[in-house]
């Protein structure tokens, strides 16, 4: 009976089910502790440096966990501890030199902050040492480049060469007289590295290893855009590269041609009807002379739209004198292909023939002189009287070097 009215009474939470609890909390703080020790060990090691540190995943992590600032700097922190110097390809075996070659692809991944030259000295220097032994590695490499070393390659590239460019406000509109010695192109602080990233994307695009139908699946349509994305850098020396290798890349993947005229022809509506800014017209405008120049007789239709609606109204914008040689250059090899156009041609200059505004005017007078160098008398007869008609206002001009011209 008292038994009974006792076993009724609460009791005290014994101490073995305490211990019992206390067990797993220990077991599920030991949990964590292995997996943060485990994850310390990935990224010390060569093969996961570029997971978190590339150039296209990291913006998405931030923007998705909304703490920019200070998830970058935990990444760069937790890639920078563990960043050494990697063995010269000198020092291991012939069988090694490929692994190492990859683990020196993923190291170069890691992006540093070049506005604060102070920061991060050691890590820059083992950066800019590991990139020079892969441009030279890359002239001695024995076979063709495999997929996996491929994907590898270009992520490095794209980790390094991908980036938010300064951006500058494309509603301001350049004024009628605009003068290129006024601004002054900003350099780059990271040149020093992209430099050497820029010289192994082209070392990798014009070697024979490199087999254009595996490495179409990876410089694919979305890179080519971002590709071209990268022609609005102020930086003159970095456009120069992109121009060299995006002409190889035009020259080596036949099947993504179609695609580039097209994205380059987007490029030149956007900046003729909305923003007429743009640092990249005159090195584009350079590489399509060099694609006019191969173009095949017959002129197909999509060459002669291109003419007509986005190489004509080029002449349009404010600041043609940026880029007014290249596009002239342009114009001249389509009326020398076909002496057909010449008519389409000198129409066009006519319609944006400049008013107020006489060394653009001189330099219209300039190409219209060579445009009527490679026109025949049928195509001259066509447009003769509107072209006399504006010839004649030029000769009432008081602009001194439009009377002369």
């Amino acid at each position: 009976m008292i038994k009974q009215i006792l076993n009724k009474l609460p009791r005290k939470p014994s101490s073995k089910s305490s211990q019992n609890n206390g067990g797993k909390n220990d077991s599920a703080s030991d949990t964590m502790i292995s997996d943060v020790n485990s994850s310390s060990k990935i990224v010390s090691s060569g093969k996961s440096l570029n997971k978190p540190v590339n150039g296209t995943q990291a913006p998405n992590i931030k923007s998705k966990q909304g703490k920019k600032s200070d998830q970058l700097g935990s990444i760069q922190g937790l890639n920078q501890a563990a960043y050494e110097p990697l063995p010269s390809f000198r020092d291991v075996p012939t069988p090694e030199k490929h692994n190492l070659f990859i683990k020196k692809l993923n190291m170069c991944c890691v992006v540093f902050d070049f506005t604060d030259l102070s920061k991060n000295l050691k890590e820059k220097d083992v950066k800019r040492q590991t990139l020079l032994e892969l441009v030279d590695y890359m002239t001695s490499i024995p076979s063709k480049f495999n997929e996996v070393t491929m994907q590898e390659i270009i992520k490095m590239i794209s980790s390094n060469i991908f980036r938010s460019l300064p951006s500058y406000n494309h509603d301001n509109k350049l004024p009628d007289v605009y003068d290129q010695e006024d601004d002054e192109p900003s350099m780059d602080p990271s040149w020093p590295h992209l430099q050497i990233v820029y010289e192994f994307f082209l070392r990798f695009v014009a070697a024979p290893e490199t087999d254009a139908k595996i490495a179409k699946r990876y410089i694919d349509h979305s890179f080519v855009l971002r590709l071209l994305d990268l022609f609005d850098s102020e930086d003159q020396r970095e456009r120069e590269y992109l121009k060299t290798i995006l002409h190889r890349i035009y020259g080596k993947f036949m099947v993504h041609r179609p695609f580039i005229r097209k994205a380059i022809n987007n490029i030149f509506y956007r900046f003729i009807f909305e923003t007429e800014k743009h640092n990249g017209i005159a090195d584009l405008l350079e590489i399509l002379g060099s694609i006019i120049n191969g173009f095949a007789l017959p002129l197909k239709e999509e060459h002669k739209l291109f003419l007509m609606r986005a190489l004509v109204p080029l002449h349009k914008p404010k600041c043609l004198s940026l880029y007014h040689p290249q596009l002239s250059y342009c114009i001249t090899q389509f009326v020398e292909k076909d002496s057909k156009l010449a008519d389409t041609v000198i129409r066009g200059l006519l319609k944006y023939w400049p008013i107020t505004n006489s060394s653009k005017e001189v330099m219209f007078l300039s190409e219209l002189e060579e445009v009527l160098e490679s026109t025949q008398a049928a195509e001259f007869q066509r447009c003769m009287v509107p072209l006399f008609h504006q010839i004649g206002r030029c000769l009432n001009s008081s602009h001194f070097q439009v009377l002369r011209l």
